[in-house]
């Protein structure tokens, strides 16, 4: 067995409402624990889809004084989550006003069903159908 185990991803987002909004309503997830540190001028929010100590979760960081958004860069790439009826999941968030950015179908070069969709930020999320 590894002697480690993935805790969590950060990415920053630029309106802290906006991301937990999308990550709970839209994606399901849960806001886990948020706490202010007001010296450092941030708060980190974490959100998943379940406890901690069991689960890989996602940590949204808001520096308070970051007057714009975000460039995004050229490093990053996605997160991906797992669902189990994508076309359907793709409809429902389309019609509550998230930006699907590929539709869902077959990957190019092979047959796994993906989509993309974006967050308030513009950090894609990969949807993989899993049933």
């Amino acid at each position: 067995m590894s002697q480690f185990r993935f805790l969590h991803a950060m990415i920053r987002v630029f309106d802290l409402e906006a991301s937990l909004d999308f990550y709970t309503r839209h994606l399901g997830m849960t806001l886990l624990r948020k706490s202010d540190y007001p010296d450092g001028r941030f708060t980190l929010a974490f959100v998943g889809y379940g406890d901690e100590g069991a689960n890989t979760v996602l940590e949204l960081t808001h520096n308070w004084d970051q007057k714009e958004p975000y460039a995004i860069g050229s490093g990053f790439g996605h997160l991906a989550l797992g669902v189990a009826d994508i076309y359907a999941v793709c409809e429902r968030l389309s019609a509550a006003g998230v930006k699907i950015v590929r539709a869902p179908g077959p990957m190019k070069h092979g047959k796994t069903v993906i989509a993309f969709i974006e967050d308030p930020d513009g950090y894609k999320i990969e949807l993989i159908e899993r049933r």
